[in-house]
């Protein structure tokens, strides 16, 4: 294997100075922490509780299904979802979602990896998990409506882990942004719905950890995809290209911005996803999608993440040949939010 193409996680999101340490890293880091950051001593609390965003999203995936979790801290309150997707049948089998109160019925860790954590509890609805340090593992749990789920989700032996820090597009009205992700990691356990029960021997996961201050409007596209030995994320909008990352052989290797060619009226159309740099260039077939709209005022949500196939090619380098893609599973994402 070449050199590491990116440098190693520093020890903290921010400089002793409390100016962000922006840019790209692999590795992990022990806190997603914003607490010393300069530009945000100079804002009321409330401010800072309002713009204060932390998320940790699950995604595991294989030959027959997709499942995505989220527990998410708004700062004011907390949300949270799960959807068990069956490829076989192109349809959702289980579409949960709920909102709770920040501290009561849920809350997010601020390690992002190593001693991580979240938790949500609300009417019927359990849904948890947390690091393992002597296995490196996350232990998860789900018991909502239309979905059981316990699994193990082991983080060693994984490829280098992203770590993007760095400010935020829309300047005066947010500050800064991190967020932690990982490439495919093995799973083991079941899920299950209604009387459907799912062995997860076969599937791989992914976690994305993210912590940020962020503007009260906020708005990206999204996609992220993963196989032993291959997998990429990809973010247009608040945040730049500063996540943008390939996963090829065991190595991290950083992306140029991303372009996201699709048709928002019908996400179920087919997507491109590139890269500036001409190192990935993808076409995404949708097989199906969970979407969910809001609109309670001050506070609303636009989203739709389907689930489908990438197929196209990625390279290592600008010089290198073209590596093909064939039916990658993954998601893409349009996603904008008052709140």
């Amino acid at each position: 294997m070449s050199a590491a193409l990116l440098p190693q996680a520093p020890a903290s999101v921010l400089t002793p100075e409390g100016w962000p340490v922006t840019g790209r890293y692999q590795g992990r880091i022990a806190q997603l922490d914003w607490t010393g950051l300069a530009d945000a001593r100079q804002r009321t609390g409330w401010w800072r509780m309002l713009r204060h965003k932390r998320w940790q999203y699950l995604g595991i995936g294989s030959p027959r299904l997709f499942i995505g979790l989220a527990i998410v801290d708004l700062g004011w309150g907390c949300t949270a979802f799960a959807y068990l997707f069956d490829r076989a049948q192109a349809r959702l089998l289980a579409d949960w979602s709920q909102d709770g109160i920040k501290g009561l019925s849920g809350a997010v860790s601020q390690a992002p990896v190593s001693r991580s954590w979240a938790h949500f509890k609300g009417p019927g609805a359990r849904l948890a998990w947390r690091h393992d340090d002597a296995g490196d593992c996350l232990a998860v749990q789900a018991r909502v409506a239309g979905l059981e789920l316990e699994c193990t989700i082991s983080l060693a032996d994984a490829a280098p882990f992203l770590l993007a820090v760095g400010p935020i597009g829309q300047i005066g009205s947010g500050l800064a942004h991190a967020t932690q992700k990982t490439s495919a990691l093995a799973v083991s356990g079941w899920a299950r719905s209604g009387d459907q029960h799912f062995d997860l021997h076969d599937a791989w996961a992914s976690l994305d950890s993210s912590h940020g201050l962020l503007a009260h409007r906020t708005a990206w596209q999204w996609a992220c995809a993963h196989q032993p030995g291959l997998g990429f994320n990809l973010q247009a909008g608040y945040f730049g290209a500063h996540e943008n990352a390939l996963w090829l052989d065991g190595q991290l290797i950083p992306l140029g911005a991303a372009r996201f060619d699709f048709d928002p009226d019908d996400p179920l159309a087919p997507w491109r996803v590139r890269t500036d740099d001409g190192l990935l260039d993808l076409d995404f077939q949708p097989e199906g999608a969970r979407g969910e709209r809001r609109n309670l005022g001050l506070v609303a949500s636009r989203y739709v993440q389907p689930v489908g196939t990438f197929s196209g090619y990625v390279k290592p380098a600008p010089g290198a040949d073209p590596r093909p893609v064939h039916d990658l599973l993954g998601v893409t994402e349009d996603h904008s939010s008052r709140w």
